[in-house]
């Protein structure tokens, strides 16, 4: 009796040794798996920065071309104003 309870035991410590190596192995598999998928998501966040920062950059310089544009209209509008002013204050007549 004692050594069938010896076989038993043994061949549970066994099978759990095995299932013990059936489960680390499987957790190394899905450890590998979800290494992938962190590095492919990684990945694809570096592309989208990347385009985003050149789209914000196109963005920025229409902005800026737009503004010095609109910067010097005005900045010549201003000097036509002011030489027309200098021209009133001289006594010379504006020509429209």
């Amino acid at each position: 009796m004692l050594t069938n309870d010896m076989k038993r035991l043994c061949r549970e410590i066994v099978t759990l040794r095995g299932m013990r190596a059936s489960a680390m192995t499987e957790l190394q598999q899905e450890t590998k798996s979800r290494e992938m998928a962190v590095k492919h998501l990684c990945s694809h966040f570096g592309h989208v920065r990347t385009k985003m920062a050149k789209q914000a950059k196109q963005v920025r310089m229409a902005f800026l071309d737009n503004l010095k544009t609109s910067v010097d209209a005005l900045r010549k509008n201003m000097t036509d104003d002011l030489a027309g002013a200098r021209k009133a204050w001289a006594g010379k007549t504006v020509k429209g």
